[in-house]
């Protein structure tokens, strides 16, 4: 698609309104991370990734893993707003009988590339994905998103190292560093700092930026698509909850969905954005 910075962050607002919607209906669910990744899941759905809604099977699409598979209420904003199901669907979340699980399931759900929500997994897989494309010579990318919270978990690391070793030039990853998690600060949980340098010695390309800042999401992906030798971790400094101000940089959102009062401020401040 060819959205302009304006449409882009309508984009991102109008996923902002979904998630708090589904997740306020479900009555449960992971608003908080949902609504800090949304720039970045608009800047990927409508600008940056190749794929078609109308065949989700297609070889050569760019693919994207979810890693921390909680944040799935913002997943499926996107495919949603993409056309790959009606957004009619996203009141079912977390329900029974519905694709639309509290975690992606591939197969439930077009669009949704790997089963997800055993935090410390995607980038393993986005590692395989990318690791074939080069073997089957294709030109397509792997985008992954990982938690700072996760990256508490070794088996990252392992993948970063495997990355860097074939040179998987064609996986990008981004960190939503919004420096909570589920009990609080994730320093506090488990010292993350200083996180640049640590991908760095693992040999990726680190590229730094606000990931509210949609000029520069989509420069930073600009430069990770340059990149001839290694693979890119971008580092998007966010906010717990972004564009619901009691929500922002509040952990207990982690993992709670807004009461009915809550809801109707969240979706005024929404709306006001839109």
């Amino acid at each position: 698609m060819d959205c302009t910075i304006q449409e882009l962050e309508r984009k991102a607002n109008i996923l902002r309104l979904d998630v708090i919607e589904a997740t306020s209906v479900a009555g449960s669910g992971h608003p908080g991370g949902s609504l800090s990744s949304a720039d970045l899941m608009a800047a990927l759905y409508f600008k940056i990734m190749r794929h078609d809604p109308s065949n989700p099977q297609w070889e050569d699409r760019d693919r994207f893993i979810l890693s921390k598979g909680h944040a799935a209420p913002v997943l499926y904003a996107a495919l949603a707003e993409s056309g790959y199901f009606p957004k009619e669907e996203l009141m079912t979340l977390r329900k029974m009988g519905s694709g639309l699980q509290g975690h992606p399931v591939r197969g439930k759900v077009p669009g949704v590339e790997m089963s997800t929500g055993s935090l410390g997994q995607g980038l393993s897989m986005a590692c395989g994905m990318a690791l074939a494309g080069k073997m089957d010579k294709k030109n397509h990318r792997i985008y992954c998103l990982l938690g700072d919270g996760e990256l508490q978990s070794g088996q990252n690391w392992e993948a970063a190292m495997l990355a860097r070793h074939y040179h998987l030039n064609n996986l990008t990853a981004f960190v939503d560093r919004n420096r909570l998690q589920i009990t609080g600060n994730t320093e506090r949980a488990m010292t993350l700092d200083p996180l640049p340098d640590k991908w760095r010695s693992f040999g990726w390309n680190v590229i730094i930026v606000d990931g509210h800042s949609m000029i520069q999401i989509l420069e930073a992906c600009g430069k990770a698509r340059a990149s001839v030798t290694n693979p890119t971790v971008v580092i998007m400094s966010t906010i717990k909850g972004k564009g619901v101000s009691f929500m922002e940089n509040n952990y207990e959102f982690h993992g709670k969905a807004c009461k009915e009062a809550e809801r109707e401020k969240a979706v005024r401040e929404l709306r006001g954005r839109i």
